[in-house]
């Protein structure tokens, strides 16, 4: 399916959030999905996912989430002083702040017209992936794709040291794919089972996946980067977004 790419601007608390949308280019109405960045915002492997996911069918909305701190279209290199800058950037966010940012994004993706309302997801990648599951407390979000979410086992969330987002696991009413590197080492072992031990009391509406790689293993760039391991997490992550979306 071929796809159109478009910018739109949310309101977050009276500041502009630059948020860009991949669709699909048949005229149509499809589910929409909001796509959460790593701490580089909205870089080239970010932007090709979108399009992955535009092109099987849904409206896929970016917000920069660094709109407070970062001028619009700015996008963090994949290097060491990228990431000092991002994790100084979330530092300096707090949950709340993310939060207004969900709820503005949200609002806005509902109400393009090639959405159809209501009829919404999540995703996202290390912080986003945090991210996207708060994103799966709104009720409009009815499934979310969490890839290797960083802080969701101890609670660590921007400038907040505990967000307290696993506590509020039973309060999602739709379907979780979370997905973990068995090489993380952001993510140990006993937090993968703090995170499947507190999703256990969803049964089937939520599954939490272990694959082969390191953090960051389906960013298409890099020497971390799994081709394999990350076409079987979008095969299946696509699967629940037409299962519960479509």
């Amino acid at each position: 399916m071929q796809i159109t790419v478009r910018e739109a601007e949310a309101r977050v608390e009276g500041r502009p959030m630059r948020t860009v949308l991949s669709a699909p280019k048949a005229k149509g109405r499809y589910p929409g999905i909001l796509l959460y960045s790593e701490i580089f915002q909205l870089t080239g492997p970010i932007r090709r996912s979108m399009d992955r996911l535009a092109g099987h069918g849904f409206v896929v909305a970016a917000p920069e989430i660094y709109h407070r701190l970062e001028p619009p279209g700015l996008v963090i290199p994949y290097d060491d002083a990228g990431r000092m800058r991002g994790q100084d950037d979330a530092a300096r966010t707090s949950v709340a702040q993310f939060d207004a940012g969900r709820a503005a994004a949200l609002d806005l993706l509902d109400a393009q017209p090639d959405v159809v309302r209501g009829r919404l997801g999540a995703m996202g990648f290390c912080i986003g992936g945090h991210l996207a599951f708060r994103a799966a407390l709104d009720p409009r979000v009815q499934a979310a794709v969490c890839c290797y979410p960083t802080g969701l086992h101890d609670g660590a969330l921007g400038g907040d040291s505990d967000a307290s987002s696993l506590a509020r696991a039973g309060e999602i009413a739709g379907r979780l794919l979370v997905v973990f590197g068995e090489a993380d080492p952001h993510v140990p072992d006993e937090g993968r089972w703090r995170v499947a031990e507190a999703l256990a009391a969803g049964g089937d509406r939520h599954r939490v996946a272990l694959y082969p790689g390191a953090h960051a293993f389906m960013r298409d760039e890099g020497s971390r980067f799994d081709p394999e391991a990350a076409d079987a997490v979008w095969r299946e992550a696509i699967d629940l977004f037409r299962s519960a979306l479509c």
